[in-house]
């Protein structure tokens, strides 16, 4: 069972993290909502104030696509 002040901690930490990052936010959105399907791939690179750099990456797997929707399902 969820914890009801677990959740709104969580949903008010996301209308924060919407309002401070709005593009990151509408990207994931786009991303999420439809715009992977099997076979995209997804890059994250993620640079320190230090310079250092450090990239990866994923090829979209049927599995990935199938715990997404069941995601979707449980947080409707």
């Amino acid at each position: 069972m969820i914890n009801p002040a677990e959740l709104m901690k969580v949903m008010g930490a996301k209308k924060k993290f919407e309002r401070n990052h709005p593009k990151v936010f509408a990207c994931l959105t786009k991303m999420f909502s439809g715009g992977l399907s099997e076979g995209t791939i997804v890059e994250l690179t993620v640079q320190k104030p230090d310079g250092e750099k450090l990239t990866t990456n994923l090829r979209v797997l049927k599995e990935d696509l199938e715990l997404l929707e069941d995601l979707k399902k449980t947080s409707k």
